[in-house]
């Protein structure tokens, strides 16, 4: 079967793994340790795929510069503290195999940091099938289009040729940003409804029918 893309880049949090609930509890949890107004679950899902200052910009524009380290610090105190038992998605793991023995290339391009992709792509056993990923802390958060510029530029991959698959807001606006197509799955951190605004090819309500979308139409 021919193929329509030659890569195929995926956002971690809510579209591989499951950590959706973790990220809120642990922006909660740091919160609360520093005596701070907690944000609601809405507001946590919303900023969820953004760069960590970006995120604290969004959730909490009062706090100074200089606090941001502190909130980090307890953000990952509690995040670190559960992330090698937070589990992907039911199939995510075949998705990604089948797709690499199929002869896709693929990338990640996450709000992680490159510390905290490294360690889940190392304790998942995911590494070893992405040609290339990037980060929040070595390039502009999402909804820039820098990340997928990059991989594109290092993997030789076209625009016309590229799909970016995540579960919210930001993943989408950035492969419009870039001129890739982009596909929403809406088992993550954002509703079907915002997702659909941003155009995607697709808005995949179970990671059983991403694998078969994957299957009919990449």
């Amino acid at each position: 079967m021919q193929q329509n893309y030659d890569l195929i880049v995926f956002d971690w949090d809510g579209t591989l793994m499951d950590s959706a609930g973790a990220i809120v509890a642990s922006i909660q949890g740091a919160c609360q340790d520093l005596d701070l107004e907690v944000p609601s679950e809405l507001a946590c899902r919303h900023i969820i795929g953004l760069g960590l200052t970006e995120a604290i910009a969004h959730l909490l524009p009062t706090l100074t510069a200089d606090d941001y380290p502190k909130l980090v610090d307890r953000y990952r105190h509690h995040f670190l503290g559960q992330d090698e038992n937070i589990p992907l998605f039911d199939g995510a793991e075949r998705i990604v195999r089948d797709l690499h023995q199929a002869g896709f290339t693929l990338g990640v391009a996450t709000g992680k940091s490159r510390r905290g992709l490294d360690r889940v792509l190392e304790h998942t056993g995911l590494g070893v099938y992405f040609h290339a990923t990037r980060c929040a802390d070595e390039c502009f958060s999402k909804p820039h289009p820098e990340m997928l510029e990059q991989l594109m530029e290092e993997l030789g991959a076209t625009r016309e040729r590229t799909l970016m698959i995540g579960d919210t807001s930001h993943d989408l606006q950035m492969a419009q940003n870039a001129g890739v197509a982009s596909l929403a799955v809406s088992y993550g951190a954002h509703p079907r409804n915002e997702l659909l605004t941003h155009a995607p090819l697709a808005c995949l309500d179970e990671i059983g029918e991403l694998e078969q979308w994957l299957l009919t139409n990449a």
